[in-house]
This record gives C-alpha cells, sequence and structure tokens, in this order.
C-alpha cells in the first residue's frame, strides 16, 4: 500500500488499517499467556463436574446443598445463590464466580498491555508513524480479548456439554461477556492515565467493587433478585442461571455492556494524542526522595502494594468472618470434609478450613511476587533502566530495590491477611500468624525462580506467569481430584506444614527458604554477566 492510496481511503477504513497485522504481533507476543491462563481456567471448572459427584451423589445430598445454601448469607457471598440440583448448576454455582473474575483479569491484563503499555514505552509512536490507523491499535487490542474469551468459551461449552448442550453454551458465553466487560472497561480506562500500572489498577479495583456488590447482594437474597447483584456484572453470570432453566435474556446486558463501553473508548481514542491521556500524570520530585534506585523503585511499585495490601485485608475479613458459617454447611458431609483435609490437614473442619483458605491466598500471593519481580523486565524492555544505569548504579543495586519490594511486600501482604482474619474470625490470632507467616517460603521460590529466568533467559521471563498458573492450579484443583501426591509435590506449597491445627516441621521451611535463595542468586548473577536488552 502506498501513502497516496492510503490517503484517499474511506474515513473507517483509514482508522483501522493495519488492525490484521497488528492482531498477528500482539497474539504471538501473548502465546504463551493466553494459553496457560485459558488452560487453568478451563481446567478448574472442567474437573468440577467430578467433585461435585464425589461430594453429593445423591439427589438428597444435593437437595440439602440448596437448603444449605439459601440459610447461609455468608456462604451465598462467597460463591452465591444455588439455582438448581443438577451436577451442571452445582459446578457454575461453584466456580462461577471465581472463573469469572479470572476471565475479567486475564482481558484487563491484555487490553491494557497492548494499548497504554505500548504508549507509555514509546513503541506505539513508532507504529503509529507508519501505515496505521489511529485506533488500530485499540482494536487490535480488544480482538486479542476476544479471542481469548471465545477461547474459554469454547472449552467450557465443549467440555460441559455432557452435562447440558444449553447450560454448557450459557456457561461458556457468560464467562466471555465477563472478560469483554472488563476488557471494554480497561480500554475506557487506558485512556484517562498515562500510567499502565495505574490503568491496571483501577480497572482490577473496578473488578474487586463488582465482587463485593454481588456479594453484599447474594447475602441478602438468596435468589440472585438483589439490585445490588444486578449492578455487578459477575452477579449478570449467575443470574443468567446455566443449567437451572438458563435466562438468555441476560446475555443482552453483556451485549450492550460492551457495545457502549467499546463506543465510549473509541471516541476517546480519537481525542487524544498518542501518549497522552485525559488525566495527565502529575510530575514527581527529580531528587530528594528519589535519590536512589531503591526509593525509585518504590516510587514506581508503591500503588501495586497499596492495591495488594488492601485486597488482601479484605479477604483475610471475609474469610475469617466465614469460617463459623462453613463449618456448619460442609456439616456431616464425610466428602466435602476430605477436601478440606487434604487442603488443609486433619486438625478438624474449623482449622482445615483456616489452613485450606490461608493457603489459597499465598498462592494468589505469588502473584504477586511474581509480577513484581517482572517489573525489572518491563523497565528493560521499555529502555527506562538504560539511563539509571548509564549512572553510577550496579545492576544488581538497581535489581535489589525492586527484589526488596517484591519479597518483603509478599511478607506484607500475608500480614495484612493474618490481621483480615484477626478481625474477622476473632479467634485462634497467634495459630493464624503462623500460619500466614509459613507461605513465604514458598511465595519467594516462586518470585526466585522469576528472578533466575529474568536473569539467565529474558526472552523467557514471561514464562514466570505460566509457573505461577500451575502452581494455582495444582494448588486449587488437586486436592480437589484428589490428585496423586507425587503431582500436589511438584508445587513448593505442597510441603509446607498445614497451619493452623497441623504440627510446625521446620525442615522442609529451611529447604524451601534456602532454594529460594540458591535460585534468586543464580538469577543475579545471570543478569550481571548478560547484555541488557536494546
Amino acid at each position: 500500500m502506498t501513502a497516496a492510496t492510503f490517503e484517499v481511503r474511506p474515513g473507517g477504513s483509514r482508522q483501522l488499517a493495519g488492525t490484521g497485522t497488528l492482531l498477528r504481533f500482539s497474539l504471538r507476543r501473548d502465546r504463551l499467556m493466553i494459553p496457560v491462563w485459558v488452560a487453568v481456567n478451563a481446567l478448574m471448572i472442567l474437573s468440577m463436574p467430578g467433585t461435585v459427584e464425589g461430594l453429593y451423589s445423591t439427589p438428597a445430598d444435593r437437595a440439602k446443598l440448596i437448603e444449605d445454601t439459601a440459610g447461609n448469607a455468608s456462604f451465598r457471598a462467597l460463591i452465591g445463590p444455588l439455582f438448581d440440583d443438577s451436577i451442571g448448576a452445582i459446578t457454575a454455582w461453584r466456580v462461577g464466580v471465581y472463573a469469572g473474575a479470572l476471565a475479567a483479569v486475564v482481558s484487563l491484563l491484555l487490553v491494557v498491555r497492548h494499548t497504554r503499555d505500548e504508549e507509555e514505552s514509546g513503541r506505539q509512536e513508532l507504529v503509529a508513524s507508519g501505515m496505521v490507523g489511529r485506533r488500530a491499535s485499540l482494536t487490535a487490542a480488544l480482538l486479542t480479548a476476544v479471542v481469548a474469551n471465545a477461547a474459554l468459551a469454547l472449552l467450557v461449552t465443549v467440555g460441559l456439554a455432557g452435562q447440558g448442550v444449553s447450560g454448557a453454551l450459557a456457561f461458556g458465553l457468560g464467562l466471555a461477556g465477563v472478560g469483554m466487560v472488563f476488557a471494554t472497561m480497561a480500554a475506557i480506562v487506558a485512556q484517562f492515565t498515562e500510567s499502565a500500572r495505574l490503568a491496571r489498577g483501577l480497572t482490577a479495583g473496578l473488578l474487586g467493587a463488582a465482587f463485593v456488590l454481588r456479594a453484599a447482594g447474594d447475602s441478602a437474597s438468596d435468589d440472585g433478585s438483589s439490585a445490588l447483584t444486578w449492578v455487578s456484572p459477575l452477579g449478570w453470570l449467575e443470574n443468567l442461571r446455566p443449567f437451572a432453566e438458563e435466562r438468555w435474556w441476560v446475555l443482552l446486558l453483556f451485549v450492550a455492556a460492551v457495545a457502549v463501553q467499546a463506543f465510549v473508548a473509541y471516541e476517546l481514542a480519537g481525542r487524544r494524542d498518542v501518549g497522552m491521556s485525559f488525566l495527565p500524570a502529575r510530575p514527581g520530585p527529580a531528587e530528594g526522595r528519589l535519590g536512589t534506585a531503591g526509593a525509585l523503585a518504590w516510587r514506581l511499585q508503591r500503588g501495586g502494594v497499596l492495591g495488594w495490601s488492601i485486597g488482601f485485608f479484605l479477604a483475610g475479613i471475609v474469610y475469617g468472618g466465614l469460617t463459623d458459617g462453613v463449618a456448619d454447611l460442609v456439616g456431616d458431609n464425610e466428602n466435602a470434609r476430605e477436601i478440606f483435609e487434604r487442603m488443609g490437614g486433619q486438625s478438624g473442619i474449623t482449622d482445615a478450613f483456616l489452613a485450606s483458605m490461608v493457603g489459597m491466598l499465598g498462592l494468589i500471593a505469588s502473584l504477586y511476587v511474581v509480577a513484581s519481580v517482572l517489573r525489572l523486565h518491563g523497565e528493560e524492555t521499555s529502555q527506562r533502566a538504560e539511563p539509571i544505569l548509564a549512572n553510577a548504579v550496579g545492576r544488581l543495586r538497581w535489581a535489589a530495590g525492586h527484589l526488596v519490594i517484591a519479597f518483603a511486600g509478599s511478607a506484607l501482604i500475608m500480614l495484612l491477611a493474618w490481621l483480615g482474619f484477626a478481625i474477622g474470625y476473632g479467634k485462634e490470632i497467634g495459630p493464624l500468624l503462623g500460619a500466614c507467616l509459613v507461605q513465604l517460603p514458598a511465595i519467594w521460590v516462586i518470585g526466585s525462580l522469576a528472578v533466575l529466568l529474568y536473569g539467565v533467559l529474558p526472552q523467557a521471563a514471561m514464562a514466570a506467569w505460566g509457573v505461577a498458573g500451575a502452581v494455582l492450579l495444582i494448588g486449587w484443583v488437586g486436592p480437589a481430584l484428589d490428585a496423586p501426591q507425587i503431582l500436589l509435590d511438584l508445587s513448593p506449597f505442597g510441603h509446607l506444614p498445614k497451619l493452623p491445627g497441623g504440627g510446625m516441621e521446620w525442615g522442609p521451611v529451611l529447604v524451601l527458604v534456602a532454594m529460594a535463595m540458591v535460585l534468586a542468586a543464580a538469577g543475579l548473577a545471570g543478569l550481571r554477566r548478560r547484555d541488557m536488552t536494546t
């Protein structure tokens, strides 16, 4: 295509010129991230029917589950109301909220990465200098999210078709709808801030608000009819009622929200310059507090630390407040008790539940430490590290600032989770502190593996997300499926003592700490020796 022919094309076509090329490039960049996280989400969902059949093998068991859920407001706040006693309906109820939230997280990350991240790094300016339409990058980013969500919907529909084709299709489309709502929401947020980090944080905050609104609405109503539930896209997913006389018209809410938000994002994108935003960034001090590499690292990562800290504190309060209610709900169901004991230890249902919830927060904290460590990779590839290293700042000193925040930050968020448990549950405060802190060695092993990949094989640094996703899948799904011990032992979390309730075992903990130190040291040695990205 010549420059002359480009100029005479109709306005709409000119605005989208180059979209196909950018889409192929985006999919190539995300050839690891998309398959891993779609597979993690799909496997979490598709593993559930077998678990449900083992837990509630008779119609009487499933009928009692509906009755118990309707009378337990705390459990409805955690998962949502249950509308039918079929295996498919219980599957959608058990994983729907969390699978939808995971689809939303992946979607918002993809959109911000291919829009605001590209502008912040300066790469978008180079792309825009060619024959690329003004809205092509935004379109390619949204289409990347469409591909990811369509793949998830297809896997869920095919995998659950045995439970009912219409229910499987509704569930798959509902998950994709949640993902696209937050993808287009991220596209809007990315127009208002110059920082990709802030765009991710704000959209994640909106997702957190959607979860809280749904939880508040479901705790007040046992049929999903609360106005607060209907405000949240996660509430739309549950009110779609897969496998329970589907309400197909609810899909129109997703379509309308995606269409309106996409329209707003396109209008905003056409009214600003590349690299600019409607809310300009506040200039920071050039010296003083930013006089060291560590201070700069804190300035760059403090928003993320604050967001994760608030999230873990609130999660601790919620899970702590649910403890007694969950123990009542499990009651005499031996299968459910066995799953909690495999996750949290054979020390009574209350301690087992607390240990499993603390362990789940530990698994999620591994995502924080990976994100924080890989901030080094982002600074290097965007060439923001180059002017820092050109001064009297060594590579190890530069990296140390980010790594201190990564590893100390993981300790901080686990401490805040403990404080939340102390407020929400109000008992076993000392044992719960030990349970939260004992997660740190496993978290640090995952973070140190990210350091190793970044330092030695920077081209494969993003594979750390795949490792974190695999560990999350093993920890979440493995106990429910009664997976073999050899598989569970692949995760560092599988070697931790089950606290509270279990006995403290220092041997595995010290081994994990030593392993984390060795991996981090090897990664830093590799960083010191290799060439930096140009």
